[in-house]
């Protein structure tokens, strides 16, 4: 008889709760206070941050039909975003070297993701009540108090979703043009789109979807258990010290034979990804420490020494000097990066082009010319002056002035013409066009080549 695919040992593993609902109780706490105030951190300055003016306009904004980027007094283009990429390869290897240390606390404390959907509990909660009273509402047959309730909580949710679509929007469509034209209906349709768009996501994602998010879809969740090693530290139950685990009363001595854990079940009610850390470490955990606040004020209540599920490594001596030191390099190379490119940033760019219809061209005096064409970009939130000048090349004059204005942030095209006033030594003389800032005196450089007849 042929063994079904489904059997349990053809499985590879399985996940927990695929298709229950997870009623999360509400757990205070060490852990749960420092994930609350770096929520609201983050929170405010997500939604502050577009407010910020700078100059008569927005201090930070993604302009995407212009292909801008304003940071205060910098504006960057799309030739300038290797700082985004170094700033990314930073920040990956940063957040590497943090799993390392403390496994994931990014999805425990920081993670959009956890967030929001710890935000969406707390509105349940608010509204439906316990965790308890919550799961026996769901189990209720339709009545004015569960249509209520259930009508409060969506509103609330839409109302979230939809506040986290403009803000996030606003990094796009300033501030003055989105709000009031959104809710006046005057937005454009584009604009509007993009908003239900992300609203829909938000309410999706943090009000249904939830933990399945971290344990199926999360990139980040797939791959970090490889950064893991005996010496990091993660969520863990000692079961040496808690089992037997096992029931009792809190004014009784410790039964013999049993551990400190009084299989209260804290630890699984409060975990949002609803699984038991006693069970061992197990990949939906994404560290967020809750399991630990309800441990220990357990622990507390029955005069049991605090830790039982604590944050530790399973080899507390074991340094691994090795990892330390090549996610400090790799961190410090990229730092160093940034700052050459930030040294090295220029608050405009040259780019020029030779005629490609002649190599040179015979004027009406018998003189030789070259004709080039010059693209330069204002990148600053200023007009600009800027003087040209040559280097290498002699008796050479600049037909029609040396001197370019050009507005903020704008581009100009112009074509530069050089007349040779007296015969060149060669047919091609190199030589190099210096652009030169007249306000701050930076200057760009840009070799090219002057031709001249076979004659000189």
């Amino acid at each position: 008889m042929s063994t079904s695919p489904l059997s349990p040992k053809n499985l590879i593993f399985k996940t927990n709760n695929t298709d229950e609902k997870i009623y999360v109780r509400e757990q205070h706490g060490v852990f749960q206070q420092i994930r609350r105030s770096l929520a609201f951190v983050l929170i405010a300055l997500f939604i502050l941050i577009p407010f910020i003016q700078y100059d008569n306009r927005q201090a930070i904004y993604i302009d995407l039909v212009q292909q801008q980027m304003h940071i205060f007094a910098f504006t960057l283009f799309p030739q300038d975003l290797v700082i985004f990429s170094l700033l990314l390869i930073f920040s990956a290897f940063l957040l590497f070297y943090l799993t390392h240390l403390y496994g994931r606390i990014w999805c425990g404390f920081t993670c959009p993701q956890t967030i929001w959907m710890l935000l969406f509990n707390w509105v349940e909660r608010r509204i439906e009540g316990t965790h308890h009273q919550s799961k026996a509402l769901d189990k209720q047959a339709l009545n004015l108090n569960k249509l209520a309730k259930k009508t409060v909580k969506h509103a609330i949710w839409l109302s979230i979703s939809l506040l986290t679509a403009l803000v996030f929007i606003s990094y796009f469509v300033p501030v003055n043009e989105l709000y009031y034209p959104f809710f006046t209906y005057t937005l454009s349709s584009t604009a509007t789109y993009w908003v239900v768009f992300f609203a829909v996501c938000t309410y999706i994602n943090a009000g249904w979807i939830k933990e399945k998010m971290c344990q199926h879809m999360c990139p980040y969740s797939r791959f970090q258990s490889v950064m893991f090693d005996q010496s990091t530290k993660l969520v863990t139950y000692d079961a040496t010290r808690g089992e037997k685990r096992g029931k009792r009363k809190r004014s009784q001595e410790k039964p013999a034979g049993l551990g400190d854990c009084v299989d209260c079940d804290l630890c699984v009610q409060v975990c949002p990804v609803g699984i038991d850390i006693r069970n061992g470490l197990q990949y939906e955990c994404i560290n967020c420490g809750l399991c630990v606040d309800a441990c220990n004020s357990t622990m507390t209540k029955f005069n049991y020494k605090p830790g039982l599920i604590a944050f530790t490594a399973q080899q507390l001596n074991n340094s691994n000097i090795k990892k330390h030191i090549s996610y400090g390099v790799a961190v410090i190379l990229t730092l160093i990066a940034m700052m050459v490119w930030a040294v090295s940033w220029q608050s405009y760019d040259v780019n020029i082009l030779r005629d490609r219809q002649a190599l040179y061209n015979i004027n009406h005096a018998g003189k030789v010319e070259n004709t080039y064409l010059f693209k330069i970009r204002n990148k600053s939130a200023s007009q600009k002056r800027y003087e040209i000048t040559l280097t290498g090349l002699h008796n050479i004059n600049i037909v029609g002035g040396s001197i370019v204005t050009i507005q903020p942030n704008a581009l100009k095209v112009i074509s530069i013409t050089l007349e040779s006033l007296q015969p060149q030594p060669k047919r091609v003389n190199n030589f190099s066009f210096n652009i030169k800032d007249t306000q701050s005196n930076t200057m760009i450089t840009k070799e090219s080549a002057f031709y001249s007849r076979n004659d000189g």
